[in-house]
């Protein structure tokens, strides 16, 4: 027998209306009919998206909110069944992790006052003193020094406080905690310690852990068997290996499709499923399968009017879907949806490689020279066409400018003058014409007489 068992599990908050008296109208289906079970010294995880009532399961298990049908039997104790003080003694064998740190925890009380409050109801330890002994163990367990006793949840950091509430659970010694996105508010490196935390008490310790989570990676990471949630209801269950190697339903499948890979060459291969429509309303659900409105496998015949069985299909996979095997076959056709490529319209959704941005740069600026070249030759192409149609034009011009300037020279030319020649004039041009050969002459003779002398010194 399973240490924790889940039968049927339902929990419906009523919806009222009225003036003077409150009458039931509806009802929100937070938690419609799950079953499932957890073996001592496990890990469960539960994943959904937001609003599919994982915290509200956690906390009925509790009895934190009270289960409208069903039953919770912890170690063969029906917990559905007992009464208040009953319940509340019960509780040391249970405990829980708060999504919110430092919502959970009393702002007014210092720590150690926050951790032996559980320990004085549930009579652990004999005096103060030991109870004190205990705490700075426990503390010292979950990696916090012994000084912050006396402090205030307000003076420590987020994952500080998360260790405080891990701290406060442990305490009563309890056999299952349950972890409402114990690391959902914290920093990733601060998530990685906390969820190291969590893996070391459960082997020193031997606790069973129901980890309640959205983010896939971390309960990937440590969890031993996983249940996928939709709408109320678990659609799927496998361990962990299994359900991340081959999902079956087709939540599930677009669940994992949408987790971004670390390798870009997987990344570009990849398929994503897109889903159609939105999420319905809890209070009013789908008839028949809870999912069909948003199934790209959905069938009309018999998906909205038949809600399927969580059933075993080998390996202790159990899947809520009529038709899992035709879809992991391959001969179910989509009706709806799509799916495509992980890079669409040309965006990718992991960056590129630095080669990769190398050689877009380099394409890109060739590219830019090819452009700025043709554009070049292009122009020069229209320069020429335009010259080529002008050039007759021009030369008409130039020809009409040419003559213009000798036609005007030829108008404003005036007409030569006949020469008077007297005879004085003649007798005047011929003595200057004599004196100018007798100078010619002489300058002659004189450069002659240069030379010599230049030569007679050279020598």
């Amino acid at each position: 027998m399973s240490l924790l068992e889940l039968d049927g599990v339902k929990v419906h908050f009523p919806i009222k209306k009225g003036v003077l008296f409150d009458r039931t109208v509806g009802h929100v289906y937070a938690v419609d009919g799950i079953s499932l079970k957890v073996e001592a010294g496990q890990t469960y995880g539960l994943v959904g998206e937001s609003g599919c009532g994982k915290t509200t399961l956690g906390r009925s298990v509790l009895r934190l909110v009270d289960i409208t049908e069903g039953s919770v039997v912890l170690d063969g104790t029906d917990l559905a069944k007992l009464p208040g003080e009953e319940m509340r003694r019960f509780r040391r064998r249970l405990q829980m992790v708060f999504q919110d740190p430092l919502g959970s925890l009393n702002p007014r009380q210092n720590i150690e006052s926050i951790l032996s409050e559980g320990m004085v109801a549930h009579g652990i330890g004999k005096d103060q003193e030991e109870r004190r002994e205990k705490i700075k163990s426990i503390l010292d367990k979950v990696g916090l020094p012994s000084n912050a006793l006396a402090r205030y949840p307000h003076e420590f950091s987020g994952g500080q406080r998360q260790r405080i509430g891990i701290a406060r659970a442990l305490v009563l010694e309890p056999d299952v905690i349950i972890c409402d996105e114990p690391v959902s508010a914290l920093d990733v490196s601060v998530q990685a310690q906390v969820i190291n935390l969590l893996e070391e008490l459960q082997e020193e310790l031997g606790l069973t852990y129901l980890v309640i989570a959205h983010d896939l990676a971390v309960v990937r990471h440590i969890s031993d068997v996983i249940g996928v949630m939709y709408l109320g209801s678990l659609v799927e269950e496998a361990p962990s290996d299994a359900l991340y190697a081959e999902p079956k339903h087709p939540y599930t499948k677009a669940l994992m499709s949408a987790v971004p890979v670390p390798d870009p060459e997987v990344e570009d291969q990849r398929e994503r499923i897109l889903l159609v429509g939105d999420l319905p309303s809890p209070a009013n659900p789908p008839s028949g399968c809870r999912f069909h409105t948003r199934c790209p496998w959905a069938q009309a015949e018999r998906c909205s009017t038949e809600r399927p069985e969580l059933r075993d299909v080998g390996g202790g996979h159990r899947v809520a879907c009529h038709f899992a095997e035709e879809i992991a076959a391959g001969t179910l056709k989509l009706t709806a949806g799509e799916v495509v490529s992980a890079t669409r319209e040309g965006v990718e959704d992991a960056p590129p490689t630095l080669p990769e941005q190398a050689e877009r740069a380099e394409a890109a600026v060739a590219e830019a020279e090819e452009a700025e070249e043709a554009e070049k030759a292009v122009k020069a192409e229209k320069a020429d066409t335009v010259e080529a149609a002008d050039a007759p034009e021009k030369a008409d011009t130039a020809e009409e400018k040419a003559a213009e300037p000798l036609e005007a020279g030829k108008a404003a030319e005036p007409e030569p003058r006949k020469a008077v020649t007297t005879e004085k004039d003649a007798t005047t041009e011929k003595d200057a014409k004599d004196a100018k050969d007798a100078k010619d002459a002489e300058a002659e003779k004189a450069a002659e007489a240069g030379k010599a002398e230049k030569a007679d010194e050279a020598v």
